[in-house]
């Protein structure tokens, strides 16, 4: 296979074929046939037990550190003490009839007993559901939970984390009743025997192995069918695309939750397929969790770092901030992979720069997409981009359907990665395939450029978010979002466009609590600024001012009405993922945004202007 290199990374050449389609369609695929895949993840399991048993496969942190400025201690699953765990629990779940009823459905955070539950499933084709605890935890009547349960009709419910959970498990024992409910997984195993082969043996490419539910973000979460030949062939196209892991076994240290397909299917698949080790990361980019990330940081140096944009932007701040962190970071790093939302240039450009100062030359900068119905990798950005917001080209196998509608492309999807359909969904399974058969995402993209199409295809937005003014004029709002957020001087860690039926667009604006506090300090002149929290943050001079500015010569070279920015609004609140304004992997809900802040929206446009408002010349 012929490849480029990129700093000694081994990527596969930018190549892809387009044929165009009757209306305008253009069906893009990679010119390289996908290559025989296992029928199975648990083949890879076997494979890794077999050839390096003593290899480290996953790390969890054991205990909190016993005295202040103490490192935690972690302990570790090898590959053999993997596959011996997932056999005997294997054993265990088909003696109790298990794999007669919905399957396991899973409740707890990441950790090493619920990769080994997981895995255990899988390996006898018994179903594996694992559930967003935010679900389980927000307040009120748990109503997704309830509607999840009932869909799935578990017969095993693992929650590592009895009292945490209590009130999810009352419910789900109301909702199905007689399923059985763990806490520690001692009581499960057995002795492996002829019906775990068996079992194994059985276990084919239409096997359903999970059932990952939709963060919500368009609807209701639905259940999608995830089958072995989604997940296999997913990760033989990566290892296509990205010849280098096969020289360099990938070690990842990852918050992402396994219940969403980014750090469930890809990242935990790609360490399991290539023989790697995944360090668990308890954290995540969150207020007063991040730190938890920048402890896991220090504790082990990834090859490959994944992460969404909000993580990346917190992160630079500790990166550009920290020298031991920093070096310790891109000590051995190959690549950053950021997905699940567009990244603003403003990171890539940060990113880049703190690259630079640890290791004196940039670091491969990667993406891709895909959803939760394609397993989920579609396209791959392996090779140099010049910019963020190119997610690559189609991995081999894919099908990429850019098809004219709204005035934008939709991206449509078909290949061995796309779901036979959601569970006990039959409308909506009809309804998510075209005439083709092939998925309709409701995500728009464009070739970066029409007359040399290997040089990638460019995310543009969804087309559910974008709208129309009162003058008639559409919105772009996923391409707005990250112009303002660039052009914001670092105030905005996040912003939601608005103006729906307006005569202008406004913004929402989730200030950044790093961020603004380094600028007051900095004009300070002092460290006072260090316990300041939003409330007065977003009140002080300084940072609106610093907001006006940015937002302000952005309006300067964007004079259209459905560019420029009329008014601007700085939240207090951050985005609550209880009320499903923020997903778990970070990604703004806008629709859930301004549906549960529409007083706020009023406000924006309200006249006079509040004097919170920032209206814009």
């Amino acid at each position: 296979m012929t490849t480029t290199t990129t700093k000694a990374l081994e990527l596969a050449p930018p190549e892809v074929t387009v044929e165009r389609l009757e209306g305008g369609t253009l069906l893009l695929r990679s010119p390289r046939p996908l290559e025989p895949y296992p029928r199975c993840l648990g083949e890879r399991l076997e494979h890794w037990a077999a050839v390096a048993p003593d290899r480290v496969f996953l790390g969890e942190k054991a205990a909190a550190a016993a005295t202040e400025g103490e490192a935690p201690r972690w302990r570790t699953l090898t590959y053999g003490a993997a596959r011996s765990r997932a056999r005997a629990l294997a054993q265990g779940l088909l003696r109790r009839g298990y794999a007669r009823s919905g399957g396991v459905m899973i409740l707890s955070d990441n950790s090493v007993e619920h990769a080994v539950l997981a895995l255990a499933a899988m390996h006898v084709g018994i179903p594996v559901a694992p559930i967003s605890p935010a679900y389980s935890v927000m307040p009120g009547e748990l109503t997704r939970l309830r509607a999840i349960a009932a869909r799935v009709k578990p017969g095993l419910v693992f929650a590592e984390d009895a009292s945490r959970f209590a009130r999810a498990l009352e419910l789900i024992r109301e909702v199905c009743p007689g399923v059985h409910v763990v806490h520690r997984l001692d009581e499960l195993p057995e002795t492996p025997g002829e019906s775990l082969a068996r079992a194994h043996a059985a276990v084919g490419p239409d096997t359903v192995a999970k059932i990952l539910f939709t963060s919500g973000s368009t609807g209701a979460p639905k259940g999608v069918l995830n089958t072995q030949r989604m997940l296999c062939s997913n990760q033989q196209a990566i290892a296509q695309v990205w010849p280098f892991l096969r020289a360099r076994r990938p070690v990842l240290v990852d918050w992402l939750p396994w219940n969403h397909t980014f750090g469930g299917n890809h990242n935990f698949n790609m360490v399991l397929f290539h023989g790697g080790a995944l360090y668990i990361d308890d954290g995540k980019p969150a207020p007063g969790l991040l730190a938890r990330t920048l402890e896991s940081l220090r504790a082990h140096a990834p090859t490959l770092y994944f992460n969404v944009p909000r993580g990346f932007d917190m992160l630079a701040h500790h990166l550009e901030r920290d020298a031991a962190l920093r070096e310790r970071f891109f000590s051995r790093l190959d690549l950053l992979f950021y997905a699940g939302a567009a990244l603003p240039q403003s990171v890539w450009t940060r990113l880049t720069a703190v690259a630079r100062a640890a290791r004196g030359r940039p670091v491969f900068m990667s993406s891709a997409w895909g959803a939760t119905e394609t397993a989920p990798l579609v396209t791959s950005l392996h090779f140099p981009a010049p910019q963020a917001g190119v997610i690559g080209l189609p991995a081999p196998g894919c099908e990429l359907y850019l098809v004219p509608k709204s005035g934008k492309l939709e991206l449509r999807v078909g290949g061995p990665g796309v779901t036979p359909g959601y569970l006990d969904m039959p409308e909506a399974t009809a309804a998510a395939f075209d005439e083709r058969g092939a998925y309709i995402t409701g995500d728009a993209g464009k070739l970066a450029d029409p007359e040399h199409p290997a040089r990638g295809v460019v995310f543009d937005g969804r087309l559910a978010e974008d709208f129309k003014l009162t003058s008639g004029t559409w919105v772009n709002a996923g391409k707005l979002r990250l112009a303002v957020i660039a052009a914001s001087g670092g105030v905005a860690q996040d912003a939601v466009v608005v103006g729906e039926g307006r005569d202008a667009v406004g913004l929402l604006v989730f200030p950044g609590l790093a961020a603004c506090r380094a600028l007051v300090a900095a004009a300070a002149g002092d460290d006072s600024a260090a316990a300041l929290e939003l409330p007065a943050l977003i009140r002080d001079a300084r940072v609106r001012a610093a907001l006006t500015r940015g937002l302000s010569a952005y309006n300067a070279q964007n004079s259209s009405s459905s560019r420029r920015v009329a008014r601007a609004l700085l939240l207090e609140e951050p985005p609550r993922i209880d009320a499903g304004e923020i997903t778990d992997k970070g990604y703004i809900n806008q629709r859930a945004v301004i549906e549960r802040r529409a007083r706020l929206v009023d406000r924006l446009y309200a006249e006079p202007p509040a004097p919170d408002v920032l209206a814009l010349a």
